[in-house]
């Protein structure tokens, strides 16, 4: 099943190196990357089957615990789906991934996963299903290697794979800082995760050398957006501007930020603004920086599903399909019936897959190889590579 080029080679590598508000994965739906769905004939998602598990007599069991129903089903179906590619492509020998819906309860659905013999679980996709899964994991002794982007759920027994903002706010702070940008300003949306990214980008800022001149939040509304510009213009001039949200409030806050007094700042974004390949389009973000994860072995995938599944995938696809690349490599010293050997996933030269490099810190943490994209009338083009390995 794997095809040629970048993604069969992640999948049969021998040796790899390797998600604010209402945008957080602890509480949200995710916006898929794309076109939209087609109303044409949409292949079946991945189900588990159902009744007895089979026996297997030289796999071990994986649980995939992701939401199939509810407001997330279409973030998790895309992950399931992604996921049974990729067992396909590096052809199941070592490993059964079953599929278990978080909708109706992710403690229900990790006890159930636990009971039918799985040692490994992947997912859940919500900090708050996490938060009740873990539990129920660790007193089976069961690690988890969850899709979430809370780094706070991490640790004990948990990993986390999503896309954590603290880094991509650090990458591109980091790189405008090389750039000569000393004076930074920074729009932080209110709640927990505006928290978080104050925190990450004040010592991000200070770590490079810089300054942060202005810290605004704001509430998502037209007022409180325009009031947190103004407030920022009453302060010393500012270089660069991050707006620690989505592309969508980028698009609101750029006009504001250009007719009062930020007219020659650069504008920054977090991997949020990678779902958003338009953003070049509105003059006021053309030269923006934002750090993500790459694209391009992703298209790969993201074309192959289309083509597979008869409609676009979510972003969030490719950790679905790197989990399984990660417990299939890690798979060919995880003896059968024996625990998972969670002391691998601490494998310091790391790992690569579908977002490129990355490798799980001590504090159970996904840290990522990322690189920075600059946004432009004909979308987003690379202007620092990520690294290719640690």
């Amino acid at each position: 099943m794997a095809e040629a080029g970048a993604l069969g080679q992640i999948a049969r590598a021998g040796k790899w190196f390797a998600i604010v508000g209402a945008m957080a994965l602890s509480a949200c739906q995710v916006v898929p990357k794309g076109p939209p769905r087609p109303t044409g004939p949409v292949a079946p998602p991945t189900r588990p089957e159902t009744g007895t598990l089979p026996t297997d007599t030289q796999r071990n069991r994986v649980a995939l615990l992701v939401p199939m129903s509810g407001p997330n089903a279409g973030v998790g179906e895309s992950i399931a789906n992604a996921a049974n590619m990729a067992v396909l492509d590096t052809g199941g020998k070592t490993i059964r991934v079953t599929m278990y819906d978080t909708a109706g309860g992710a403690a229900a659905a990790a006890q159930k996963a636990i009971a039918e013999g799985n040692r490994l679980i992947l997912g859940p996709l919500l900090a708050d299903d996490v938060r009740a899964v873990a539990p129920v994991a660790r007193s089976a002794r069961i690690p988890v290697v969850s899709f979430s982007n809370d780094a706070s759920v991490a640790g004990n027994g948990v990993y986390v794979m999503g896309f954590a903002p603290a880094q991509s706010i650090d990458r591109v702070v980091q790189f405008a800082r090389s750039k000569g940008v000393t004076k930074f300003a920074g729009l932080i949306p209110s709640g927990l995760y505006g928290q978080r990214a104050s925190t990450a980008f004040l010592r991000s800022v200070e770590s490079a050398g810089g300054q942060v001149v202005s810290l605004q939040t704001f509430d998502r509304n037209a007022g409180s957006m325009s009031a947190a510009v103004t407030r920022l213009s009453a302060s010393s001039a500012y270089e660069a501007v991050l707006v620690a949200d989505s592309a969508r409030a980028a698009v609101q806050f750029a006009p504001m930020v250009r007719a009062k007094g930020g007219a020659a700042a650069r504008m920054l974004g977090t991997e949020l603004w990678n779902a958003e390949g338009a953003l070049g389009a509105n003059p006021a973000l053309r030269g923006a920086w934002f750090a993500s994860v790459s694209d391009g072995v992703y298209n790969q995938l993201a074309t192959k599903y289309r083509t597979r599944f008869g409609k676009g995938a979510y972003r969030l696809a490719s950790l679905g399909y790197d989990s399984v690349l990660l417990v299939t490599r890690i798979g060919s010293d995880w003896a059968f019936g024996a625990p998972f050997p969670v002391a691998r996933l601490a494998d310091a030269g790391g790992f690569t897959g579908i977002d490129g490099a990355f490798r799980f810190g001590r504090d159970g943490v996904a840290e990522r190889a990322l690189e920075v994209q600059q946004a432009g009338p004909g979308g987003f083009t690379v202007v620092d590579a990520a690294p290719r390995g640690f």
